[in-house]
């Protein structure tokens, strides 16, 4: 029987050492959930798998586009699909790993149907953004979709230009439109959460980032810059965006990691807001000290029970 199972978790959480052994005891391939796996040459700044943990397990759905490209949910949808086809003619089954709440959402759920942002709105929104900040906006998106206000950072220009663009492109507010992904829906398939504690949480965090620079994140950065550079998307990810900052002489390095631990804590907040909210979700405590090799015979025993 073709069978998928989720291992959903924040940033830095150790979904993927939990991951690698889950998958030998699920008889499972792994399909990537992450945004930002999605990006060739960036390995380091996203905690990509290495060579030798993908050649352990198979791993699908990293590394379809360059830097340069935009990746949309639809792009990612459409590959899943195929290779879930693929893993499922082999008689395997599939075990999807990572954070990405929104494609987590759509490969459950479906698709929003919201219609797109023209183009030209689009740029008029950007505009104002970078004339005059995030301050108008949204107080804009306050008084149009106070509930999208409620749970949108103040500063995350991504979501509030989607929000406000959502508003004046269709007169309706973003969180009308996502009445479609009602958040008590049940959840058919085995899907599993892995949390920490919030202050072990950011010490991985802080850890994880000076870990990447001695791995050498600035070099993956300088040479992504130098062959393409990056898209509208890729640019975006936190790590890449605030050691660019330093590169460009914007900041000391120290600075731009302060603000990467910083947002990546931040995005580590809403990513648990947003999971929490699946009550089907089965929720795994995570021990300090305790073996990937533990946590995934819990997960494999909860599942089998």
């Amino acid at each position: 029987m073709n069978q998928r199972y989720f291992l959903l978790g924040p940033t830095a959480s150790g979904k993927t050492e939990v991951a690698l052994d889950l998958a030998g005891r699920l008889d499972a391939e792994i399909l990537s959930l992450d945004s930002m796996l999605v990006y060739r040459g960036m390995d380091i700044g996203t905690a990509k798998p290495s060579a030798k943990e993908m050649a352990t397990v198979p791993h699908h759905l990293i590394d379809l586009v360059e830097p340069s490209e935009e990746f949309s949910v639809a792009r990612y949808l459409e590959a899943a699909a195929a290779a879930e086809a693929d893993v499922f003619a082999r008689g395997k089954k599939v075990l999807y790993v990572g954070g990405t709440t929104m494609w987590f959402k759509a490969l459950v759920f479906g698709l929003l149907e919201i219609p797109d942002i023209p183009q030209q709105l689009q740029g008029e929104l950007q505009q104002q953004w970078d004339h005059s900040g995030a301050a108008d906006l949204y107080r804009e998106l306050q008084q149009a979709d106070p509930a999208a206000a409620e749970r949108i950072h103040p500063n995350d220009e991504r979501r509030i230009l989607r929000a406000v663009g959502v508003q004046r492109a269709t007169g309706t507010a973003l969180s009308t439109w996502q009445q479609q992904w009602r958040q008590d829906q049940p959840l058919r398939e085995p899907a599993a959460l892995l949390e920490w504690p919030r202050s072990i949480l950011h010490q991985r965090v802080a850890k994880r980032f000076h870990a990447m620079v001695e791995a050498g994140l600035l070099e993956e950065i300088a040479a992504i810059q130098g062959s393409g550079g990056f898209g509208r998307t890729a640019g975006k990810a936190i790590g890449y965006r605030q050691v660019l900052d330093y590169l460009e002489g914007k900041c000391t390095l120290e600075e731009g990691l302060e603000k990467a631990v910083t947002k990546t804590n931040v995005l580590i907040r809403r990513q648990m807001t947003w999971l929490r909210s699946f009550p089907d979700l089965l929720r795994i405590e995570m021990r300090e000290g305790e073996a990937a090799s533990e946590v995934a015979l819990r997960l494999a025993t909860a599942w089998h029970a």
